[in-house]
């Protein structure tokens, strides 16, 4: 069983018990009992629609991985092949008209 110990989380490291339950008693207080589970479902969607998100990413990412054909390994001993421009004539080789 894998228990999150309150001195692990970031945001509330430096807060106690007590200063929790006086944080909850204020949004409490603040948003009233009859506005309070729907913050709590608009929340709960909304983290929904992330984890949704990331994982439709996620999945577009591995089949782009997965679809990228394979290039076969270049030999140690052979060049890799450079595509060259022919050379341009210079003012002295242009025929004149």
């Amino acid at each position: 069983m894998t228990t999150v110990h309150l001195s692990t989380l970031g945001f509330i490291q430096g807060l106690g018990w007590t200063e929790v339950v006086v944080v909850l008693f204020l949004i409490l207080l603040l948003f009233g009992a009859k506005r309070l589970p729907e913050l709590a479902r608009g929340f709960g969607k909304s983290i929904k629609e992330f984890k949704k998100a990331t994982s439709n990413i996620e999945d577009d990412i591995r089949s782009a991985i997965e679809d990228e054909p394979q290039r076969p390994p270049q030999q140690a001993n052979s060049a890799p092949i450079q595509e060259t421009e022919p050379p341009k004539p210079s003012d002295s080789e242009k025929r004149p008209e």
